[in-house]
């Protein structure tokens, strides 16, 4: 079955960087959309970058410039690679894979990041 297991996540003092990391399996990944998304307290889920099986990345305004996704299909790993980062950056971030938007999404558990001084 489809897993997505998260890592990467912690503590960080603002300004600092983390690499998160999907570890995914299940599926055929180098034909998947990846993206990450994050949730913060009190706040509704929100796209943060999404990368195509043909390596386009997106990112949402708030974090481009400072956080990077990339995949490896060789390991099925997708990164996302944060610098400068911020309180408002405090968040669960979650992988998500979805093969196209006609077709159901799978999502990990998440990993928690906080960024705090």
């Amino acid at each position: 079955q489809v897993q997505l297991v998260e890592s990467g996540g912690g503590l960080v003092q603002p300004g600092g960087s983390l690499r998160l990391s999907c570890a995914a399996s299940g599926f055929t990944f180098s034909t998947y959309v990846m993206s990450w998304y994050r949730q913060a307290p009190e706040k509704e889920r929100e796209l943060v970058a999404s990368i195509t099986s043909v390596d386009s990345a997106n990112y949402s305004d708030s974090v481009k410039g400072r956080f990077t996704i990339s995949r490896d299909n060789a390991k099925h790993t997708v990164y996302l690679q944060m610098n400068s980062l911020r309180p408002e950056d405090t968040a669960i971030y979650y992988c998500m894979a979805r093969r196209g938007v006609l077709f159901r999404s799978y999502w990990g558990q998440g990993t928690q990041v906080t960024v705090s001084s």
